[in-house]
């Protein structure tokens, strides 16, 4: 429902936000139109909220210390566009070099007692405000010169502009937030940022809670829509729910009031070791938005984000996810009830009951898109589903699912470091939107996150569910010397020279054509154990490197494996190895099993093979002697053993006086091909010729090393 009138009428009314901007259309120019509009409503959107700043002090002064002050954000958005127009080629100059790396790079709030007081000589407001009319200007000029084509694709110019306008509307609402953290005394209230009149303002008043029963089934998460989204929206992930019950409205002021008045902020049975440091550094004894004494419940305030009011009960608690969940543990204890955070799989199915989405919404469903309020409304105002209020809109909801990438995720090249730092399961998901969210933020496949302890107009709904949410530690390995094997093994081929492993486990499998038994020793990540699994019945990978063992084992548990790759300096690429993609099935899988294993003193177990592979070993262990002596012991008769090295010998690896070969003797040169020939006699029979199997291993992507590794095959006599 919308209320006829619930606006202060002394307050005007809210500037409008334009609605975002579909990918697709029937006209180029009509789009260009389109866009030109966004971009303008959105820069002029942005500059009167900050008109709600009334002391120079409140641009000036962190908010909070684990962001930069506002006076930052507010060059920030428009430098954004500067640099990304560069990057992309769009523009080929600056327009103020010293504004432009002052206001780059934003905070990651890394921990909430991560304190930072470095001093910054930040611009003067007028400076600023000067550069932003200079870079409305550009990218004006940039939007209405750029190539389009419809509909409008990742590589396209505009979809730069769109990243632009985008994460300028991020910002507006995060900067609302930070101004809603100022001193009161800072800030005044803008009659185009009217708050909502209608509130109770006896807690007794509020309408009771109630757990309404949802569906459960297969969720199909991934955007689908053809409007602009960020990378983390893309890809798709099914999950199977089981049936559960939601509560009806969010969580009120007044329903959170009763865990305060248990004592909740006062027993640490019902916070995480993580919330109960928070909650002990910050100091918190209630929300924080709460202004006044517990001991005068009656005359608490409510801090909105120009104004102190008296408390609105029934507006929906402003809280962290910290606070959210220790409620949520406090009320399954006393209803007997599985009583959580939603996952973002049920959050989804409930908004699948909400009809509509941006761009085609007349008008919002709920509070949210600035339609309605420049505050909370009640929480029982906007009915959007039988049963359910705010399932849209009103404060965004945390829930109890860290963000990753879905299935087939890729990076946009443009701005790489949007979504992968936060997939590190110390991020969780905020979904509906709030009051200030528009444009992409609005739509229903958003997918934003914060740090449990972040404060962003954010509520909660309860669910009581069997349903669990992944918890999800970093799914991008950044190790260097893992990801450099993960690249070699899995990664794209350069300067048309085959997969290594593949191409050896292949050139073994053509040897050993009757199957059987396999080991691959020094298996590293691997690719070989699962080109041989495809062949032989059992396959045993071993490596001395438990690293790699674990990284191997995670890949087969899971399927895919993300790592990057070094591009020049700091700058990486994220790729994905993915088993499915590569052929592998799961049949493939049962025969392979992992572990860690010393290739000099391999334990009884390793026996009775029809194949040992040992891929560039030799010249990487202390005692290569020792290992060709026993590793016929492992093999069955007619058995084969498969060696290759390019021989790198390195005392680093291998004392000098335990190298094959790369040395003289008695003034002769010795070579390990033939040293092996003299070690192996005993017990092997030379199959066939030595041949050279080429690799490249990337460094960077201008900086390769180019191998030839000798293969040599042995039958076990």
């Amino acid at each position: 429902m919308r209320p006829d009138i619930f606006l202060e009428s002394t307050a005007g009314h809210l500037p409008k936000a334009t609605r975002t901007v579909a990918l697709d259309g029937n006209s180029v120019e009509a789009k260009r139109s389109e866009i030109l509009n966004y971009f303008c409503q959105t820069f002029d959107l942005y500059e009167r909220l900050y008109d709600c700043i009334s002391d120079e002090r409140g641009w000036y002064a962190k908010a909070i210390s684990l962001r930069h002050p506002l006076i930052f954000y507010f060059g920030h958005t428009a430098a954004f566009f500067i640099n990304k127009l560069l990057a992309d080629g769009q523009i080929d100059q600056r327009i103020d070099a010293e504004i432009e790396a002052q206001v780059a790079i934003g905070v990651d709030e890394m921990s909430w007692d991560d304190l930072d007081e470095a001093n910054y000589g930040w611009p003067s407001i007028a400076a600023l405000r000067d550069y932003r009319a200079k870079v409305r200007a550009r990218v004006i000029e940039a939007i209405s010169a750029m190539p389009l084509t419809l509909p409008i694709a990742w590589d396209s110019p505009a979809w730069v502009i769109l990243m632009g306008i985008e994460h300028e509307r991020i910002h507006l609402e995060t900067s609302s937030v930070l101004i809603r953290q100022l001193p009161i005394a800072w800030v005044q209230p803008e009659a185009h940022w009217p708050i909502c009149l209608q509130a109770r303002r006896d807690r007794l008043t509020v309408p009771v809670n109630q757990l309404v029963p949802v569906a459960g089934g297969q969720i199909m998460l991934g955007k689908t829509d053809l409007t602009y989204g960020w990378d983390n929206e893309y890809g798709q992930q099914s999950v199977i729910l089981e049936s559960f019950e939601a509560a009806s409205m969010l969580v009120s002021n007044a329903e959170f009031f009763t865990f305060v008045e248990a004592g909740g902020y006062e027993n640490p049975l019902w916070w995480t070791t993580e919330g109960w440091a928070w909650k002990q550094f910050a100091g918190a004894e209630h929300p924080t938005f709460w202004v006044g004494s517990l001991d005068d419940a009656d005359r608490l305030r409510l801090r909105l984000m120009t104004v102190e009011t008296p408390m609105a009960w029934d507006w929906p608690v402003d809280v962290n996810a910290h606070e959210a969940a220790a409620f949520c543990r406090w009320k399954a204890d006393a209803t007997g009830r599985s009583i959580q955070l939603p996952c973002e799989a049920e959050w989804v199915s409930m908004r699948a009951m909400v009809p509509g989405d941006q761009p085609n919404w007349s008008p919002a469903p709920g509070n949210i898109n600035l339609e309605y309020a420049a505050s909370a409304c009640p929480v029982d105002m906007f009915l959007q589903a039988p049963g359910f209020y705010d399932i849209v809109g009103n404060a965004w909801q945390w829930t109890s699912t860290p963000i990753s990438g879905y299935d087939g995720f890729r990076v946009h090249p443009r701005y790489d470091d949007f979504s992968v730092p936060t997939f590190d399961g110390k991020h969780d998901l905020i979904k509906g939107g709030s009051w200030a969210s528009t444009g992409n933020l609005a739509l229903a496949s958003a997918r934003y996150a914060f740090r449990r302890h972040f404060f962003q107009h954010a509520s909660f709904r309860y669910v009581a569910s069997k349903n669990k949410g992944p918890r999800l530690e970093n799914p991008y390995e950044t190790d260097e010397q893992v990801c450099q094997y993960l690249d070699f093994h899995y990664g794209r081929t350069y300067f048309d020279v085959p997969n290594f492993s593949q191409a050896l486990a292949r050139a073994a499998i053509e040897l050993c054509p009757q199957g059987g038994r396999a080991l691959d020793l020094g298996c590293a990540v691997g690719r070989a154990s699962l080109e041989l699994a495809c062949h032989f019945s059992q396959v045993d990978g071993v490596d001395f490197s438990a690293r790699f063992i674990d990284v191997a084992g995670q890949l087969i548990a899971q399927g895919s494996y993300r790592y990057t790759v070094p591009v020049e300096g700091d700058l990486v690429e994220y790729c994905e190895a993915s088993l499915a993609d590569m052929g592998f099935t799961p049949d493939h899988l049962s025969r392979i099993r992992f572990s860690q294993g010393d290739a000099q003193n391999l334990k009884p177990k390793y026996a009775d093979y029809d194949l040992v592979l040992a891929a560039n070993l030799i010249d990487r262990l202390q005692d290569p002697t020792r290992f060709l002596r026993d590793v016929g012991t492992r093999i069955k008769p007619g058995g084969l053993l498969v060696l290759t090295s390019p021989y790198t010998w390195l005392e680093a690896f291998t004392p000098k006086a335990n190298w094959l070969g790369g040395f003289r003797e008695n003034g002769e040169s010795v070579t390990t091909y033939r040293a092996l020939q003299l070690l192996l006699v005993d017990q092997f029979d030379e199959a066939q010729t030595p041949t050279d199997i080429p690799f490249v291993i990337r460094e960077t992507a201008r900086k390769h090393q180019h191998s030839l590794a000798q293969m040599t095959v042995w039958r076990r006599r």
